[in-house]
């Protein structure tokens, strides 16, 4: 069974910085495009980022400049570098990942890490 586990959310300060681990397990050749979405309480889930699986990455226009997006293939991991973190970033953060298992592809999603903003 392919899982998704998510690691590094939690409460930071406005300005401050956290750091989100997404590593795949189980019987799947492949990962392609990797991603993170987020949703706050009351609102959609939103497109944060993605990254290809030869490293070219999107970001959605309200964390271009301060996330960064990044993978690991040989861990088969993606992170999310979060810096200037602001109250607005609050939410519940999920990865997900594109992944072949016995030549069919499908999405897989994370359990999802809350990632708070407050002082």
């Amino acid at each position: 069974q392919v899982q998704l586990v998510e690691s590094g959310g939690g409460l930071a300060q406005p300005g401050g910085s956290l750091r989100l681990s997404c590593a795949a397990s189980g019987p799947f050749t492949s990962i392609s495009t990797m991603g993170w979405y987020r949703q706050a309480p009351g609102k959609q889930r939103e497109w944060v980022a993605h990254i290809t699986s030869n490293g070219i990455s999107n970001y959605s226009n309200s964390v271009k400049g301060r996330f960064t997006i990044s993978r690991d293939n040989a861990k088969n991991t993606e992170y999310l570098q979060m810096n200037s973190l602001k109250p607005e970033d609050t939410a519940v953060y999920s990865c997900n990942a594109a992944v072949r298992v016995e030549g069919t592809w499908s999405t897989y999603w994370g359990q999802g890490t809350q990632v708070t903003v407050s002082s």
